[in-house]
């Protein structure tokens, strides 16, 4: 079967260098140095999630490689604002345009219009892109390891906290545990194979074990019930990131007040 992940990041390659060309790295850099200098507000997305009773980040994602569209006219000035007021501790917002249908003009329509925590997600391999996220109002950044050295997560995790942005460091095996002792503010474990993208939310469960307890945890695809959260807090969990069970519905922020009423019972 083809790797998917490899082939998402070759073409995130050549995106980031046509990006460059079209908005030079010290034009960028210097829009993002006058807007810190104006004191922009940063929420803090570990902290959301531990002191929020469900620790839900209801995830803003248009489609996917392996299902193809899952909702072509979301928008995102509708369906982010309606997860925060249904109880979601924080939003997770797609912006890879080519295999997710995102952009990061979704973030920017998003921002004025929340006030939780919302994380950049997308196939993060260059400085660039942190300093794009910072720009456009993101407060955290997902870090792949799958895809990066673990020189590359402490660079970019150093650069995305003097961005005053936080670090979401997604792993998927136990081969990738060693990336654990970077300075991450959160931890995720993704229950979707990205070379394969198959599911299996055992994954949480089998990786809690080795992962460090001082960090926050999250979870990540595949939970679609529950009683399944309940048992992943006991794990030690703290945040749980949930898309398409959402998003495939006609009304995402309906659908997440229905499933926090049922984990409240």
């Amino acid at each position: 079967m083809k790797d998917i992940l490899e082939e998402i990041v070759a073409c995130k390659r050549i995106e980031v260098a046509t990006q460059k060309e079209l908005t030079p790295p010290k034009k960028l850099y210097a829009e993002v140095e006058e807007m810190m200098a104006r004191g922009v507000t940063r929420r803090s997305l570990s902290k959301a999630l531990t002191a929020n009773d469900y620790g839900i980040i209801a995830e803003f994602k248009r489609k996917s490689p392996s299902k193809g569209w899952i909702k072509e006219d979301g928008e995102a000035e509708v369906i982010p604002p309606s997860y925060e007021q249904a109880g979601a501790a924080a939003l997770s917002i797609l912006t890879d345009e080519k295999f997710f249908g995102g952009s990061l003009d979704f973030i920017r329509k998003a921002r004025p219009l929340v006030n939780i925590p919302i994380l950049r997600k997308d196939f993060i391999i260059d400085e660039y892109q942190l300093f794009q996220a910072r720009l456009v109002g993101a407060d955290a950044v997902l870090l792949i390891a799958a895809d990066l050295s673990r020189q590359e997560v402490r660079s970019l995790t150093a650069t995305a906290h003097d961005l005053a942005l936080e670090v979401l460091l997604e792993l998927h095996s136990e081969a990738e545990l060693d990336y654990a002792d970077t300075d991450a503010d959160a931890i995720g474990v993704n229950n979707r194979n990205l070379g394969t993208f198959v599911t299996d939310v055992q994954n949480s469960f089998r990786m809690s074990v080795r992962l460090p307890q001082d960090k926050v945890l999250v979870s990540e695809s595949g939970i679609s019930n529950p009683d399944t959260i309940r048992l992943l807090r006991q794990a030690g969990y703290r945040g749980f990131l949930i898309g398409e069970t959402f998003m495939k519905t006609d009304n995402p922020g309906s659908s997440l007040k229905a499933f926090l009423d049922k984990l409240s019972q």
